[in-house]
């Protein structure tokens, strides 16, 4: 396994210095139209009488060419800066008016350059690949072999490699609106973009490492979101923990419980958990968020039973409610509760659909030999579950991570926090790290500190999901259940 890991990290490195190489070894033993692709794109073609290709590949060089001299030239020379002219109106004698002078916009400086970037080592792809193209169809003209024109180039296309067909559009709607958002994203955490300094009217700049050593706990204005940022991560991680292991077991419980040859009428109980999923979640959320707000139906009933006047003479309450979603303490536990009650009947539909496949020989096996039924779950149940199972854990546990629907529907309007120093930092006890972002750019337009936390966001989850998958690839388990 360790061989098979480094030999893809080899491949990926051997794949680049491929990818050099072969460029190097066509310019330099390529004829003078091979030389001459490097600068027009169509030459080779235009040699070997590929025409149409040629003329595409004119055009394609001239749109970037173009782009390059009346788009990107605006600004990627302001990148350094991202702008110098601030927005305001002056008065124009010619016109006797006050107008809005030639301002820079940080934002459109900042995005354009990017993407600028994108279609340039876009370009710089196609010319590579484009040159060692030719160097082949000199090879293949000096062989006497055959050169496709472009209508078997086409059939090739749809037919020998139409995956590569297939998959033209995805990846550049993967780059367009994936991987672009995404680097922007990490370069605004670079700069001081706020509501203090909002395009186009002002101007934002780069500040480095600053906002990360804010976060961390450094000083400045932002002192507070270091005590922020430790106590929602710490929370963060609780909660994806419980909220995924106590749907998971919960559901494989509820599962076997209900395929128990004791439970009568499994049917009906299975119909009861299954409403909860036919149900919109947001409209449960909201549902349950006001039973147990502070004046709601759970609040009334607990003061009419008596149930609040013992806990406060008790000293576990200082308030004439119950505060479930509106304190510290009670609020989380009363997530991870409603969060059960939302996602066990998930769970058990999937525990369900592999108990079914559980290799009865084994369980044989082990009734003959004398297991217990705890023995037989603990050895092979539970291990056939985590085997099946395994990868979807990795993903439920991410997918807490960023659980926006539960967290903010259920706390939204009923929680405010009592503690200033997470106030500070427009932040609560119960918001996850994606919770907090939202509120950061919704609310309050402080999109620098809102971007840092997203690379945190990501951070945490590739280092937990990389050590999880390489837990569970490690050693032959495979062989085990086939």
């Amino acid at each position: 396994m360790k061989e098979e890991k480094s030999g893809g990290v080899s491949a990926f490195f051997a794949a680049v210095g491929s990818f050099f190489s072969d460029f190097g070894t066509a310019f330099a033993k390529g004829d003078v139209f091979v030389k001459l692709s490097v600068l027009w794109w169509g030459a080779g073609y235009a040699r070997r009488k590929q025409f149409v290709k040629a003329l595409l590949m004119t055009l394609l060089e001239g749109a970037i060419i173009v782009f390059s001299v009346k788009i990107a030239a605006q600004y990627v020379p302001k990148f350094g800066t991202l702008g110098t002219v601030q927005a305001e109106k002056v008065f124009n004698v010619a016109t006797m008016r006050n107008e809005w002078n030639d301002y820079d916009n940080s934002f459109m400086i900042l995005l354009m350059s990017l993407f600028s970037f994108v279609v340039w080592v876009f370009a710089f792809v196609v010319l590579v690949k484009n040159t060692v193209a030719c160097y082949n169809l000199q090879l293949t003209a000096e062989r006497g072999g055959h050169i496709n024109n472009f209508k078997e180039d086409v059939h090739t296309l749809i037919e020998e490699k139409f995956y590569l067909t297939m998959l033209t559009l995805p990846v550049l709607g993967i780059v367009i609106f994936t991987m672009i958002p995404i680097l922007l994203l990490i370069f605004v955490a670079f700069t001081n973009y706020d509501q203090n300094h909002m395009p186009p009217n002002q101007l934002f700049t780069w500040v480095g490492l600053r906002n990360f050593a804010n976060i961390l706990g450094g000083g400045g204005m932002t002192v507070t979101f270091g005590y922020a940022f430790v106590r929602v991560l710490a929370w963060t991680l609780v909660w994806a923990f419980f909220a995924t292991f106590t749907t998971y077991f919960g559901g494989i419980f509820l599962s076997m419980l209900l395929n128990s040859k004791r439970t009568k009428a499994p049917k009906f109980w299975r119909l009861l958990f299954v409403i909860t999923i036919a149900v919109p979640q947001f409209v449960s959320l909201l549902l349950v968020r006001n039973f147990f707000s502070n004046g709601g139906i759970v609040n009334t009933i607990c003061a009419n039973i008596g149930l609040t006047g013992f806990l406060r003479s008790a000293g576990l309450i200082s308030t004439s409610y119950i505060p479930f979603l509106s304190a510290p303490g009670w609020a989380h536990v009363m997530i991870i509760l409603i969060n059960i009650w939302i996602g066990m009947p998930f769970q058990m539909l999937i525990a369900t659909g592999v108990l079914m496949n559980l290799p009865s020989d084994q369980l044989e096996s082990a009734r003959i030999d004398g297991a217990t039924p705890f023995q037989q779950f603990r050895y092979i149940t539970m291990p056939y579950l985590l085997f099946v199972t395994g990868p979807s854990l990795v993903t439920d546990f991410v997918k807490n991570i960023n659980n926006f629907n539960v967290i903010y529907l259920l706390t939204t309007g009923v929680y405010t926090t009592t503690n200033q120093a997470m106030a500070n930092s427009q932040a609560k006890e119960v918001d996850l790290l994606v919770t907090w972002l939202f509120t950061l750019t919704q609310d309050y337009y402080n999109y620098k500190m809102a971007a840092v936390i997203g690379i945190m966001v990501f951070i945490v989850c590739a280092v937990f999901t990389l050590l999880a998958f390489n837990f569970m690839i490690s050693g032959d388990k495979e062989g085990v259940y086939n």
